[in-house]
């Protein structure tokens, strides 16, 4: 199950799971494009590593990865937790 993490001003969704058994985290971006339908990107945490990287541009691929470098340790916690109200305890 994937859940959501944050919307930013330009309607990218970024979602992630739950911490697998494992350790991994997955973290999901996308982005409507009226041209392509979806640009997207997958990063793995702890790791960092991405994979299937469609639609975005170097740039937005920096701004995308210091955004999870920085985001990391709140969406590894939420993970943990299994979603944003439960680990905030709204």
């Amino acid at each position: 199950m994937m859940y959501p993490y944050m919307t930013l001003n330009d309607n990218t969704e970024i979602v992630h799971s739950e911490m697998s058994e494992d350790g991994r985290v997955k973290v999901y971006i996308e982005k409507p494009d009226e041209k392509d339908g979806f640009h997207h990107a997958t990063c793995f945490l702890p790791m960092y590593e991405w994979v299937d990287i469609y639609g975005f541009s170097d740039k937005e691929m920096d701004f995308f990865r210091d955004l999870i470098r920085n985001n990391a340790h709140v969406i590894i916690e939420f993970s943990q937790e299994g979603r944003f109200t439960d680990a905030s305890n709204f």
